[in-house]
């Protein structure tokens, strides 16, 4: 097939090509012609968000369930900039995300002559914001440029790139490429260990007894080898980004237990530490404060990880998952770990677990009546809320590598667009969005996005009238002096009426699996309020955070 097309139908194709079956977005006066082509091919489902942050929210859900490229389509200036804060939450999941957005046309951009939507130099803004960021000069270079922004975002470590299109290219005409009906992303082959470096890394692992693999988003995919590795003897921990990798239920895994002070303890027995694809973040180490066994080795694709947050006896700069398969392949019949050494991760696991359900008072039952209330494939949503940051990150089971949603940079608001781009990457699986109610708030228009799309997902609203963190911090340092903390929002069962959307309101924690069972009965969205104004406060016995205190 040969002949002009305009730019707009050139980069719906490309879309296609790339095998894009979902993107997000809005519609506005500087992307028109994209749109216009993307409705008129039908290869490409377009969902229409209530705003740029909530649709950039889904496009990173979306990748991070299906593990395939997520894509937001935003306008120009106010549009792009309104895109940054789901950026940056994609920056910090390493979630392969495609921002394209429009520009003013090529005559006036940087120039600041005042067009409309125009920001002078928007492309620094994205940016800051984005893994890489690329502006389309003409017609010719369209092709090209999203070719290769596709191919950085799924290039581990994978990211958000953003791509502008001046709205008069996108009206312009071009011979069709030639190459589009055979394109293909040019993705660099996966990077595998040098025979060095892993013959040292089978020589360590070969001196330890007692060893131990703490996995993170960049393993995701080496589920099968660390299963493998698992049966050998050795325990697997898991970032709070990582979840899943290993089943929790399984004996061998300590999964997010990692960071409780139970295993910290455990950790003087290990021998040799294992890091693969995890930043060990500061977050979830008490800002590199953790005592982390002794001696560590760490593979990792990107090379900056080499000593970033802690040291380590050696560095293979390589895929996890081919480095642990090659590691499992040549341990398997020649060494396990000492049979011990699964006793005693037992007996911290359930001690741990045991010790964290007493802390949460009240709430100590509602980790098992969430989790028997949802199917054993459902997908698990957070926002950031006083329930996401004790039990949710730590003694709630997770049993697959992308069940597993939150907010990786812990900002308030994400939660529901998550769950949507979640469910809509998932169809035929439940979702549960569990949500505070200031962030439930925050991108309340996106309530009638999954109105309108009508994802599989129930939205758990944890309603203390309020931000919950903030008053346990002001409780705990500034001598209960609470301010701020206290929001007006709507009543949630007439919020639901106009929507409309099925609602359950639970005053009780033995309401609780029932309202969820029978929400997840239904076919399209739902909303389930928690009254914890009724059930009474929840206070968990663990310190604020070092960052939070008053200097």
């Amino acid at each position: 097939m040969s002949g002009k097309i305009p730019v707009g139908d050139l980069v719906a194709e490309c879309l296609k090509r790339i095998g894009v079956r979902v993107a997000f977005g809005i519609i506005s006066v500087h992307n028109t012609p994209l749109l216009d082509a993307i409705n008129r091919r039908g290869a490409t489902r377009f969902v229409m968000v209530r705003g740029e942050m909530g649709g950039t929210h889904m496009a990173d859900a979306y990748a991070r369930v299906s593990g395939a490229l997520g894509v937001v389509i935003t306008s120009t200036g106010p549009g792009a900039a309104s895109a940054a804060s789901g950026l940056v939450e994609a920056r910090f999941a390493g979630s392969p995300v495609l921002h394209i957005t429009s520009q003013s046309s090529t005559r006036f951009i940087d120039r600041d002559v005042g067009t409309v939507h125009d920001v002078p130099d928007q492309l620094a803004m994205l940016r800051s914001v984005s893994k890489a960021a690329y502006r389309v000069h003409s017609a010719a270079t369209v092709m090209g440029t999203l070719m290769h922004a596709a191919a950085q975002a799924l290039t581990p470590p994978m990211g958000p790139v953003s791509v502008e299109i001046p709205i008069d290219v996108q009206m312009a005409q071009i011979d069709r490429p030639h190459a589009l009906t055979q394109w293909a992303l040019p993705l660099p082959p996966v990077l595998a260990p040098a025979p060095q470096a892993l013959d040292a890394l089978v020589s360590l692992v070969g001196q330890s007894s007692r060893p131990l693999l703490w996995t993170g988003n960049g393993a995701r995919g080496a589920g099968y080898a660390i299963a493998r590795l698992a049966q050998l003897g050795i325990p697997v921990a898991t970032s709070w980004n990582g979840r899943g990798v290993l089943p929790e239920d399984h004996p061998l895994s300590i999964g997010p237990l990692a960071t409780l002070p139970e295993f910290e303890r455990f950790y003087a027995e290990v021998d040799l530490l294992i890091v693969a694809g995890s930043r060990v973040r500061g977050h979830e180490t008490r800002d590199g404060a953790m005592a982390l066994p002794a001696r560590r080795v760490h593979i990792d694709v990107d090379q900056r990880a080499d000593g970033r947050t802690f040291t380590n006896a050696l560095f293979v700069h390589a895929d996890a998952a081919l480095t642990l398969s090659a590691l499992a392949q040549r341990l398997d019949g020649h060494w396990r770990a000492a049979n011990a050494h699964a006793e005693s991760v037992g007996r911290v696991k359930a001690e741990a677990v045991a010790n964290y359900r007493r802390t949460l008072g009240t709430y100590q039952t509602l980790p098992d009546i969430v989790r028997d209330a949802m199917p054993r494939d459902a997908i698990w949503v957070r926002d950031i809320s006083f329930h996401q940051t004790t039990w949710a990150n730590r003694i709630f089971p997770v049993y697959g590598p992308r069940d597993s949603i939150y907010s990786v940079g812990a900002a308030i608001g994400t939660g529901m667009p998550l769950a949507i781009g979640a469910a809509l990457a998932a169809p035929g699986r439940k979702t549960v969005a569990m949500c505070g109610d200031g962030g439930f708030l925050l991108n309340l228009g996106e309530l009638w996005t999954a109105v309108q799309e009508k994802p599989d997902v129930c939205f758990l609203v944890m309603n203390d009238q309020g931000y919950g963190v903030i008053r346990h911090i002001q409780d705990a340092t500034y001598d209960g002096r609470r301010f701020y903390d206290h929001l007006l929002g709507p009543q949630l069962e007439l919020l639901a009426k106009s929507a409309p959307m099925p609602y359950w309101r639970v005053t009780r924690l033995d309401q609780l699996g029932a309202a969820l069972q029978a929400a997840l009965r239904q076919h399209g969205p739902t909303l389930v309020e928690l009254d914890m104004a009724a059930i009474g406060p929840f206070q968990p016995r663990h310190s604020v955070p070092s960052y939070a205190a008053p200097r």
